[in-house]
């Protein structure tokens, strides 16, 4: 690459980075949203099968090759429970229980987590500023859940549990899992694929919808996080990693759980005041803080 070309491709990317927060952001709303008419492994379940065909297609049209070699199964299907069943379905049942905002915060502390994972198995010691941030990140969660008004209740625990749940498993599979020997959109097919047909099946074992028609708002909804989070997010996502350093682009994932919480507020008139906003200032300064990398 020239050197007059680095600006634009570094403004390109940072571009794309804008894209792919504010749409998973607005993906939280949407989704609590669409709780109130589809029970949530149904609903995240529908909305990926139908986007892994569409990146498919994306993925023939652009000349990949679908074919997954025998050798890579095995990391495929790892990657799928971890960055897909586990990150989307976990944070999706979360909603069953705690606020679009709540979860969002729970969930985007995944990054303090892979820091800390890295030491028992890596052995990568934790530095100064990853503990500083993890206990950053304590407090504001408990900030966000303290007050009579937002108390944890016992009745909320399963919610926290799958918050907490999803941001460990998918930093789990960020320390542990190497990078598919797959192209980049025949790589996101397949995990959309194994990581949503799980949810299907068991939303059909457990679930039991009182309605199977969605309202038009549902199918709009439904529409957007096919659409958007899980397509073009993504492709922006990768775009911005072939053209911005990791750690700018693992940063800039702090705008997604701002962006849930004040279009939750909007949307769904939940609480945003001064406590609200301090929770949020503590727990993303804390993951900002631990991603610091030394000098």
């Amino acid at each position: 690459m020239t050197r007059p070309e680095r600006p634009a491709s570094r403004r390109f990317g940072i571009l794309c980075l804008i894209v792919t927060s504010v749409g998973w952001g607005l993906n939280w709303p949407a989704m609590k949203f669409l709780l109130e008419e589809w029970p949530p492994l149904l609903a995240r379940g529908c909305a990926g099968v139908a986007a892994a065909m569409l990146v498919a297609a994306m993925a023939v049209i652009a000349g990949q090759s679908l074919a997954v070699p025998r050798e890579q199964w095995r990391r495929l299907l790892a990657s799928a429970m971890l960055n897909v069943f586990a990150w989307m379905g976990f944070s999706t049942l979360a909603m069953r229980w705690l606020r679009a905002g709540q979860g969002a915060l729970l969930v985007y502390t995944m990054p303090v987590w892979a820091i800390l994972l890295a030491w028992p198995l890596l052995g990568k010691k934790p530095s100064k500023p990853a503990v500083t941030g993890l206990l950053m990140c304590m407090a504001g969660i408990g900030l966000l859940f303290g007050g009579h008004d937002m108390a944890l209740g016992a009745a909320q625990f399963p919610g926290v549990a799958f918050a907490v749940g999803a941001a460990l498993l998918f930093a789990f599979g960020t320390v542990v899992l190497k990078p598919l020997a797959l192209p980049p959109l025949a790589a996101l097919a397949w995990q959309l694929l194994l990581g949503c047909v799980p949810m299907l099946l068991l939303s059909a074992a457990f679930e039991q919808p009182q309605q199977w028609n969605l309202s038009r708002a549902g199918w709009a909804v439904m529409a957007y996080m096919t659409l958007i989070p899980m397509g073009l997010c993504y492709l922006a996502w990768f775009a911005a990693l072939r053209r911005l350093p990791p750690a700018i682009a693992s940063t800039s994932t702090l705008l997604t759980p701002v962006v849930g919480v004040i279009s939750a507020a909007w949307v769904l008139g939940d609480p945003l005041g001064v406590k609200e906003l301090a929770a949020m200032a503590l727990t993303l300064g804390g993951v900002a803080v631990a991603l610091r990398q030394p000098r």
